[in-house]
């Protein structure tokens, strides 16, 4: 009876946190996400990002680096503190600096940097791929 209780995650709607502090960016992300089939749990800031990824368990998350208070880079750390959020893909998006802030993102451990404005369809193959992965 116990196995019953036990869900498989394969056959369910992937669930990605997106984390962005400006909300009209959020919005249009959130909506591009939801129509490409994805559950969608949103975040404003780092500190509320840890919490939602701690809570929500996401299959992957996309994380906005620059934002005030705790970065983009400072909530990656915390969120790779959590043994249950290791392997979750953490793809940085942001608009300062893309080579070196590329370098900072994935020593803070996010798994890809997208630097923005960014092309949909490469941002929703990377996303498929780090899925699968």
């Amino acid at each position: 009876m116990l196995a019953q209780a036990v869900i498989d995650r394969t056959n369910l709607q992937k669930t990605i946190l997106l984390v962005e502090d400006f909300d009209d960016t959020r919005l249009m992300t959130k909506l591009w996400l939801t129509k490409k089939g994805y559950r969608v749990v949103e975040a404003e800031n780092g500190e509320e990002a840890v919490q939602m990824a701690q809570r929500e368990q996401p299959d992957l998350i996309i994380m906005d680096m620059m934002m005030p208070g705790v970065d983009g880079l400072d909530a990656t750390r915390q969120i790779r503190e959590y043994r249950s959020l290791q392997a979750t893909p953490i793809v940085a998006v942001s608009a300062y600096g893309a080579d070196q802030y590329r370098h900072k993102a994935l020593d803070a451990g996010c798994n890809e940097y997208v630097p923005t404005p960014f092309d949909p369809d490469k941002l929703s193959k990377l996303i498929e791929r780090l899925l699968a992965a």
